[in-house]
């Protein structure tokens, strides 16, 4: 079988969440952290927020790419317990996704509005110049505030994926 828009996302972003799931363990087994209010620095969102955008990310894209609903999560998970679940709720959409629902998917138009501009891409330029480099940044910066915690973690952590 070719490699084709389904293997350029999908794929990767179950494996990079799971390498998310992993640093949250960690976090939590670390103790003493708040994810509602651990960031790198002061004008930087914190880790709670790093979830919710690197899981709303996965979650749009393979919902965009597969023509199906996103699902709506409230962003209400404040411990990592609760962003540990997100992650795996995001997953489990993931994995749902019918591939051949992604057929041609590389060439869908997908227009992102935000309050101040608007981004439209083809389905290939969405997942790899939006998607998988937004999901990498949140999740790394996620790493980097663990770290910065004090959280021992190691790279095979963040590549290690574990879903």
């Amino acid at each position: 079988m070719a490699y084709d828009i389904y293997d350029a996302s999908i794929p990767p972003l179950i494996h990079m969440l799971g390498g998310l799931s992993t640093i949250l363990s960690k976090g939590d087994a670390h103790g003493g952290i708040d994810p509602a209010e651990a960031r790198l620095a002061p004008d930087m969102l914190p880790l709670k927020a790093q979830v919710y955008i690197a899981t709303d990310s996965a979650k749009g894209c393979g919902a965009r790419l597969a023509g199906v609903e996103i699902p709506k999560y409230e962003d209400t998970e404040v411990t990592f317990p609760d962003l540990k679940a997100r992650v795996a709720k995001t997953i489990t959409f993931l994995k749902s996704l019918d591939r051949k629902a992604f057929a041609g998917a590389e060439n869908k138009e997908i227009v992102l509005k935000f309050p101040n501009t608007t981004f439209e891409f083809n389905g290939a330029d969405y997942v790899g110049k939006f998607v998988l480099p937004n999901i990498y940044f949140h999740i790394t910066t996620a790493y980097g505030i663990l770290r910065n915690r004090g959280v021992v973690l190691a790279k095979s952590d963040y590549l290690g994926g574990g879903a």
